[in-house]
């Protein structure tokens, strides 16, 4: 596996494969992987030529009081889970090459950035729209693999890669979790033993939305009652939302008449987790 810090070397190389008609895969991260990102690598590598995974904390997504210095990092770890899995290149850049002195554009996603996530952390998707634009540019994909525990955040790539015309295919990848259910998460590495069994109600609170849903409850205030009753019963985990959306537009819903996606965010001890269940009628 080639290691590529700068951006132009990697996009000279993109240019060459795309030349040679090599279907590129991309899977852009944030590093400190786990096996929800190795779920991505293997999906790119089944699927495409060439499979690029970036490695980059990046800091336009982070606000002032959240976790980017102590944002888990271990590159020479990452970079032998990345050539196990068989990444052709670790793209790796720096932070002068990707918002070198005076930067000043920025991409922006309104409508379905201003609730939940973008409501809280003002300005994230602004960071992760400007950061994903570069790294598509720079790598220059067929495909661009996501995972679905970021929901929102995989709803507003995708509807900037369609604003944009951007010829990139975004590929949705379900959540991996922990065999107790909770969802693989770099920021996991936060929780002490007793904040990790704790975190574990998140998982519960959304199956028993899932299961009151199955029995053919559609009445969101009631399903996201469920939630919070299911969450109130660990007293360590502080939730900071609960929401049911439309799994498209991640508009509020009342009433499930077609998919829809139940959204929380709760902090755990220093950790601030999401996480996500589908729910199709």
């Amino acid at each position: 596996m080639e290691v590529i810090e700068r951006p132009d070397e990697m996009q000279r190389r993109a240019l060459q494969w795309r030349r040679e008609g090599k279907d590129i895969g991309f899977v852009p991260t944030m590093g400190y992987f786990h096996e929800g990102h190795l779920a991505l690598m293997r999906r790119a590598r089944q699927e495409c030529d060439v499979v690029v995974v970036s490695i980059y904390v990046n800091p336009l997504q982070f606000g002032p009081r959240e976790d980017f210095q102590r944002y888990p990092r271990d590159l020479p770890r990452d970079l032998r889970m990345a050539e196990a899995v068989g990444v052709d290149v670790a793209f790796v850049p720096k932070d002068e090459d990707m918002y070198p002195d005076g930067f000043q554009t920025f991409v922006e996603v309104t409508e379905l950035a201003r609730s939940l996530e973008g409501f809280y952390r003002p300005n994230h998707f602004r960071g992760v729209a400007t950061v994903v634009v570069k790294l598509l540019n720079i790598v220059l994909p067929n495909k661009a693999y996501f995972g679905e525990k970021d929901f929102q955040q995989l709803r507003v790539v995708q509807r900037m890669v369609r604003d944009l015309n951007m010829p990139v295919e975004i590929v949705p990848c379900p959540t991996v979790r922990e065999p107790d259910g909770l969802a693989m998460s770099s920021r996991n590495t936060y929780l002490s033993p007793a904040e990790r069994q704790a975190a574990t109600v998140l998982y519960r609170a959304l199956q028993s939305a899932d299961a009151l849903f199955r029995n053919g409850e559609r009445n969101t205030v009631k399903l996201k009652a469920q939630v919070w009753a299911v969450l109130s019963e660990e007293p360590t985990v502080f939730p900071q939302y609960v929401e049911i959306v439309d799994a498209e537009t991640l508009q509020p819903v009342a009433h499930i008449e077609r998919p829809a996606v139940v959204l929380l965010a709760a902090f755990v001890g220093a950790a601030r987790l999401i996480d996500e269940w589908l729910l199709v009628p």
